[in-house]
C-alpha cells in the first residue's frame, strides 16, 4: 500500500505560472541548475527535509507569525503544507461555486472532490443563515 501511496504524490499536473517566476527558473536551469538523481533530471537536488527548513526561513525573513492552534494553543511554524491550506481556503472563500471548487481540485491535484471539499468550513453564522433561508425565517432573530 506505500508503494501506491509514492506514487499517488508523483502525478503530474500543469499549473499557470507568472513571467517573472519563469523567467528566473529558465536562468537557473541555463546556469546547470538541475541535478541527475538516480537517472533522473530534477529541478531541485533537496530533500523534503531541506525544503522544509526552506520554507521556514523565508516565511521567518517575511515576517510571517508563527500558527496556532485555536483549539489546542500549540504553536506550528509555517510550512508548504500550510501555505497550501491557506491558499485553497482563500479561493474557497473568494468562489465556493461548484466550478470554483472543482478548478481547485484541479490546481492542488486532489483526486477526490470531497478531498477538495473539505476545504469548505461553514461558519456558525453562515450555518444559521442557511437555515433561516431554508425554513423562510429570513427576517427572524
Amino acid at each position: 500500500m506505500r508503494l501506491l501511496k509514492e506514487e499517488e504524490h508523483r502525478r503530474q499536473r500543469v499549473l499557470p505560472i507568472d513571467n517573472e517566476t519563469l523567467d528566473m527558473l529558465k536562468e537557473y536551469i541555463e546556469r546547470g541548475g538541475p541535478v541527475l538523481r538516480d537517472g533522473k533530471r530534477l529541478i531541485f537536488g533537496i530533500n523534503r527535509h531541506r525544503a522544509w527548513q526552506i520554507v521556514k526561513e523565508c516565511a521567518e525573513r517575511a515576517g510571517l507569525p508563527k500558527l496556532v492552534n485555536p483549539e489546542t494553543g500549540k504553536v506550528h511554524n509555517v510550512t508548504h503544507h500550510r501555505l497550501r491550506d491557506a491558499f485553497a481556503i482563500n479561493a474557497v472563500k473568494l468562489d465556493d461555486s461548484g466550478d470554483g471548487l472543482r478548478l481547485l481540485q484541479e490546481h492542488l491535484g486532489h483526486q477526490s472532490f470531497n478531498t477538495t471539499a473539505r476545504y469548505r468550513k461553514v461558519s456558525g453564522k453562515e450555518l444559521k443563515d442557511w437555515y433561516r433561508k431554508l425554513w423562510g425565517e429570513e427576517g427572524s432573530g
